[in-house]
């Protein structure tokens, strides 16, 4: 019997280095797995492998030592509980995502609806080379995204209301770029060095910051045999609709300039950084 690993890799059913044996890698969406699949995926784990997983540095979930004649079967656990293989080769791989403004008092995105949202719009789509996306939800940037090919961090557009402040000086205090200026009757704010944290809006007790989310979007990233970090090559984005624009025309770029096996900081670097910053300032000024 002829097994086409070629085929199965494409699945997320890795070879091992032990003839006959698999690690199959999960689809994670944004590093979120229900009650139910997490059952699933120790049944499978259980019944067809060894007994253990492997979290990856993606926050994938692999299921190592299953023998190829039980591939099925543990497909079919897997199904029951709605959990899957992911998809690997050539094409947009699996989004990851920190847990965001819904639990982390730092966070100033919704970063799982989003990472749900990229995956709808982006996953498994074929592209010149593997392409990997990453959301984080603040300038702690838990989930490094400037090792993606594209990452989005939150940020936020801020201002200060004079009414309900009682310049007790704990926005001043909590940022950390020295962007604030307690007055006598007020707060200055220097917006060249302010990077749009939020934290003064996260320290306020008062309510007197307010703050709107924003996205800041990094091309070119990439970790592994040859690491290099991504770049910003627009302003703080402040709506979904340009974000999305911003991160089409950057698809749309890799997909027209690349060669098969070519990554998309490779690609960039061949085709000219100003030509994909001219592409997506072209495409986000509509």
């Amino acid at each position: 019997m002829t097994i086409d690993n070629k085929a199965l890799k494409a699945q997320g059913i890795l070879p091992q280095w032990q003839r006959g044996r698999y690690s199959i890698r999960l689809k994670v969406v944004g590093g979120r797995l229900t009650t139910n699949q997490l059952k699933a995926i120790v049944s499978a784990a259980d019944q067809f492998g060894d007994g253990h997983i492997h979290l990856t540095s993606r926050q994938a979930v692999e299921i190592p030592n299953v023998k190829y004649e039980n591939l099925e079967s543990l497909k079919a656990t897997l199904a029951a509980g709605d959990a899957q293989s992911c998809l690997l080769g050539p094409k947009v791989r699996t989004v990851t995502a920190c847990q965001g403004l819904e639990t982390c008092k730092w966070g100033c995105l919704e970063t799982q609806p989003l990472a749900a949202e990229l995956t709808d719009r982006y996953y498994g789509r074929p592209l010149p080379a593997k392409f990997k996306l990453g959301v984080t939800g603040c300038r702690n940037n838990c989930m490094k995204v400037e090792e993606n090919d594209l990452g989005v961090k939150g940020g936020m557009l801020v201002e200060w209301s004079k009414a309900p402040c009682r310049l007790c000086g704990e926005c001043v205090e909590g940022c950390r770029f020295g962007a604030l200026t307690l007055l006598e009757d007020g707060v200055k704010i220097d917006k060249s060095k302010c990077l749009n944290c939020g934290r003064c809006v996260k320290t306020c007790p008062t309510g007197a910051w307010m703050g709107k989310p924003a996205y800041n979007v990094y091309f070119g990233g990439n970790f592994g045999n040859g690491s290099h970090t991504a770049r910003q090559l627009v302003p703080l984005i402040d709506n979904r609709e340009t974000l999305f624009k911003a991160l089409d025309a950057a698809v749309e770029f890799f997909a027209a300039n690349g060669k098969p096996g070519q990554r998309f900081r490779t690609v960039v670097e061949n085709a000219g950084w100003d030509n994909l910053a001219q592409s997506v300032a072209q495409a986000t000024a509509v």
